[in-house]
């Protein structure tokens, strides 16, 4: 059960994106401050429910935990949250002057049925991995804000915006970060704007890059288990544009070689899409009202390529579709570009399983064609204005020259 699958970056904790601040937890040890975390942790749990079918549950570490079972020594300290029948754990060692995460640790409790509804199984689960968090100076905290994954057989964990630190100085929080790898630019690699655009910015290398057709639309859906209609809908052609090394490489995806997988819930939902060379993990949340693409993590060959854990796009209402059928593209981070094509998505609140009634992007409204004669009109008063001037300024030079 503990067995990975796949190891995405440099953590392995677990995923469901909110707009919540995640959990922050302050650890006391003889009334002095010796662990402190502030995490954004999710699960995605497979298990076996009536019937043989596969039932999937899709929960976030909640913000109330308890840190029973946590304690601090000269050179171990164990994290744990409790929640329910459940909890987290990590375990750390000091060797030195730096300290590094040995094990993660997650329990859950399959008789809960408000988590796991339908479980046919009471047995308590157990998954074990060894995360990769190592020299972290002692007097420092741990950050990584980008998006880290992990998979077993049976759980999916993600976890951003991450700050711990496993060894407090002196009861006091350290104001000093040690950064994960991912959240460090790269430096072989030219840079990319960072910034969302529609026009497409220079590869990183003179070399050119083939053009590739335009990628076919997938349609892809999740379903909460075999006999529910889907909870997720999203259509799109994707293409992937992205700098590793020295060299700018474009990929569209095929959606018939890709494996799909995800969960909803009430504030969060994902999609993962798996195919022969990437992994591509889009993760929406909601506040209700309004709904966005809020993180997005691609992984090429296992090499993570960029990540993103605060962006926001495809906004539309909850109960609505976000669709924008013409070309788009994103400065996803420094180093990754995607293209859609064809895009509709809901990942929310979906009725009878089909799309609800869409919210255009602006490209492909009526009122798009007012832009290049906005730009026109501009340009003429532009022109205007300079003839004007020009005029105005000849006419006292001749009147200068009159008066001598």
């Amino acid at each position: 059960m503990s067995r990975y699958a796949a190891f995405v970056s440099v953590l392995a904790f677990g995923l469901v994106f909110t707009l919540s601040r995640g959990t922050e937890v302050s650890f006391k040890q003889d009334d002095k401050l010796c662990i402190y975390a502030n995490i954004m942790l999710n699960f995605s749990v497979n298990y076996e429910g009536t019937n043989k079918t596969t039932q999937t549950a899709a929960f976030e570490l909640p913000a109330n935990v308890s840190t029973a079972g946590s304690k601090c020594g000269d050179t171990n300290s164990t994290l744990k949250l409790n929640f329910g029948d459940h909890f987290w754990m990590v375990v750390f060692s000091l060797n030195g002057s730096k300290y590094q995460a040995d094990s993660i640790t997650f329990s859950y409790n399959l008789s809960d049925a408000t988590l796991f509804p339908h479980s046919v199984s009471n047995e308590t689960a157990n998954v074990t991995i060894k995360p990769q968090i190592k020299s972290v100076g002692v007097d420092t905290c741990y950050s990584c804000k980008s998006i880290e994954e992990i998979r077993t057989e049976s759980v999916n964990m993600t976890l951003w915006n991450v700050l711990v630190q496993a060894f407090v100085v002196n009861g006091s929080k350290s104001e000093n970060i040690t950064s994960c790898s991912a959240d460090i630019p790269s430096t072989t690699a030219a840079p990319i704007t960072n910034t969302t655009t529609t026009a497409s910015p220079p590869p990183p290398t003179t070399t050119p890059t083939p053009t590739l057709p335009t990628p076919t639309t997938g349609n892809y859906s999740i379903k909460q288990d075999e006999n529910s209609t889907a909870c997720l809908l999203a259509d799109f052609g994707l293409r992937i544009g992205f700098g590793l090394g020295e060299k700018y490489q474009e990929i569209n995806l095929d959606p018939t070689k890709t494996n799909v997988s995800g969960s909803c819930g009430d504030n969060s939902s994902e999609l993962v899409l798996v195919s022969n060379s990437m992994t591509i993990h889009l993760s929406f949340a909601s506040d209700t009202k309004k709904f966005r693409l809020h993180a997005l993590n691609v992984t090429v060959n296992s090499s993570n390529v960029g990540s993103n854990a605060n962006l926001s796009l495809w906004e539309a209402s909850v109960g609505s579709s976000y669709m924008c059928n013409k070309e788009q593209n994103y400065n996803i981070s420094d180093q990754l570009i995607i293209y859609t094509f064809n895009l509709r998505v809901q990942p929310f609140k979906i009725t009878k399983g089909v799309f609800s009634t869409a919210e255009e992007c602006f490209l492909d409204s009526d009122l798009s064609f007012l832009v290049p004669i906005a730009v026109g009109v501009a340009l003429s008063f532009l022109i205007i204005l300079v003839l004007i001037s020009y005029l105005i300024g000849r006419r006292k030079s001749r009147t200068g020259y009159q008066s001598v």
